[in-house]
C-alpha cells in the first residue's frame, strides 16, 4: 500500500511483498514469495520515478518452518520418514516426534486398526499414513520425497516365506537410503545392533552387520545407531525370559554364566534418535547405545523373576537341543515364541565399544534396569504381588568384565 506522499518528504523506501499459496501435487501447499524493493523519488508533484533493486525467489514447504512455542500444536520444521514404525521402538519414535511439532510421515502394511494406537501422537494433519511396499521403489520414493529426515527402524525377529533376514536388514535398507540420496534428504538414520557381526552364529545380526556396509556405501553421511537388547513394556527380552515360566523352568545355555547382558531402555533409544535429528555434528558417525550397567544373563534373568514374584528354577540346557525346541516352535503358521537364531541370539555377550560415541554424547542419561523393569513385569505377577513395592526385590550385581 503507497501513503500519499507528504511535502516535507525528499524520498521514501517502499518495500512491496506479493504472495500467492498453490497446493502441492502431493502432500502440502507450498508458498512462493517475490520481494521487490525501489526507491521512490518524492516531490512537491509526487512520484517521480521507481527503480527496482533486488529480486529474490523462494520456494518453501510450509511444514518445514518453524513455528510456535514447541508442543504438539507446534511446528518444529522437521518432516520425518519412520520406516517401520509399527514396531516395537517405532511408537516410541513417532511420539517423540510428534511430542515436539513433528510431521511424521507412517508407511505401514499391516491392517489399519494396527496403526491406530499411533493416530493420538500428533496434532491434526501431522501424521501422515501411506501404504507402501519395501520392493517396490516407486512407493518408497513416494514416502520420502518429501521429508528431510528419513529413520530406518524396519526389522523382523524371524524370517517368513516372502521376507528373509537377507531382504529385511540388507536389500531394504540398501533401497531405502539410495532413494533417500537420490531425493536430497538431509538426515538418515539406520537403526543396527551392538552385536551387529559378520562372524556371530546367528543370522539376525550377520544380516545386520553386512546391512551396516550398505547403508554407509549408499548414504555415506548416515547416522548409524547400534542399541544392545532393548527392555520395555511391548519388549521381547523381558517378556520372553518370563513367560518361559511355563516349560516349568528357565533354560539357559552354559546357566547363563557365560553370557554378559547391558540392556538399553527403549525410551532411552528413541530419545537418542531425535537428539541426534537435532544435531548436525552427529552426521556420518556410529553411535553404540547400551545400558549403563553389564549383568551376567543368568542375573538378569533371576531379577525378571524376583519382579515377577515368579519362582525361578535355571537349569542348563545344551545348544543342540535347545536348537531342536526352538525348531518345534518354528514350525508355527503363526508367529514364532522362540526360534534357534534368537537362542543364538540371546546367548551372545554384548560388545563393548569405547572408541564409539554412546548415550552420553546424545546429552542423554541412561536408564538403570532396576528403574524400568516393574512397567515390563508387572503384568507377570499373580494379584497377591500386583502392588507390592519395587524395594522388596534384590538388584542384580553388575559385572564389569
Amino acid at each position: 500500500r503507497l501513503r500519499r506522499p507528504r511535502s516535507s518528504q525528499k524520498c521514501a523506501v517502499q518495500v512491496v511483498f506479493r504472495c500467492a499459496w498453490w497446493e502441492s501435487d502431493k502432500m502440502a501447499s507450498v508458498t512462493r514469495c517475490w520481494r521487490t524493493a525501489g526507491v521512490l523519488s518524492m516531490s512537491k508533484s509526487g512520484i517521480t520515478s521507481l527503480v527496482p533493486i533486488a529480486l529474490q525467489t523462494r520456494k518453501i514447504h510450509h511444514a518445514v518452518i518453524p513455528k510456535g512455542k514447541g508442543g504438539r500444536s507446534s511446528f518444529s520444521g522437521i518432516v520425518a520418514t519412520v520406516f517401520g514404525s509399527t514396531g516395537f521402538l517405532g511408537r516410541y519414535v513417532v511420539n517423540r516426534l510428534g511430542r515436539m511439532g513433528s510431521q511424521v510421515i507412517i508407511p505401514y502394511r499391516c491392517d489399519q486398526y494396527d496403526i491406530m494406537h499411533l493416530r493420538p501422537m500428533g496434532d491434526l494433519g501431522q501424521l501422515v499414513f501411506l501404504e507402501w511396499d519395501p520392493r517396490n521403489k516407486d512407493s518408497i520414493r513416494r514416502a520420502l520425497e518429501h521429508s528431510t529426515v528419513v529413520i530406518n527402524l524396519v526389522g523382523r525377529e524371524w524370517e517368513t516365506r516372502n521376507f528373509r533376514f537377507e531382504d529385511v536388514y540388507v536389500n531394504i535398507p540398501k533401497d531405502i537410503a539410495q532413494l533417500s540420496r537420490e531425493a536430497g534428504v538431509d538426515m538418515f538414520i539406520h537403526m543396527s545392533h551392538l552385536n551387529a557381526d559378520m562372524k556371530n552364529p546367528s543370522k539376525y545380526l550377520r544380516n545386520k552387520a553386512v546391512g551396516e556396509k550398505v547403508v554407509r556405501e549408499e548414504f555415506p553421511d548416515a547416522i548409524i545407531l547400534k542399541p544392545s537388547e532393548m527392555f520395555g513394556r511391548e519388549d521381547r527380552f523381558f517378556n520372553y525370559f518370563a513367560n518361559m515360566r511355563w516349560f516349568g523352568g528357565e533354560p539357559l545355555i552354559g546357566l547363563g554364566k557365560k553370557t554378559v547382558k547391558q540392556p538399553v531402555y527403549v525410551v532411552d533409544v528413541a530419545k537418542a534418535i531425535v537428539s541426534a535429528i537435532g544435531d548436525p555434528d552427529s552426521k556420518g558417525k556410529t553411535f553404540a547405545l547400551a545400558g549403563p550397567n553389564r549383568y551376567l544373563l543368568y542375573d538378569v534373568v533371576k531379577y525378571v523373576f524376583a519382579v515377577a514374584h515368579r519362582p525361578f528354577i535355571p537349569y542348563p540346557l545344551p545348544r543342540p537341543l535347545y536348537h531342536l525346541v526352538a525348531r518345534f516352535f518354528e514350525m508355527s503358521p503363526f508367529e514364532p515364541w522362540m526360534t534357534r537364531d534368537k537362542v543364538d541370539r540371546f546367548h551372545t555377550t554384548d560388545k563393548k565399544f569405547p572408541d564409539l560415541p554412546g548415550l552420553e554424547d546424545l546429552g542423554i542419561t541412561p536408564t538403570p534396569m532396576e528403574q524400568k523393569a516393574i512397567e515390563v513385569l508387572r503384568r507377570h505377577r499373580r494379584y497377591r504381588w500386583l502392588e507390592s513395592e519395587l524395594e522388596d526385590t534384590k538388584p542384580a550385581k553388575p559385572v564389569s568384565f
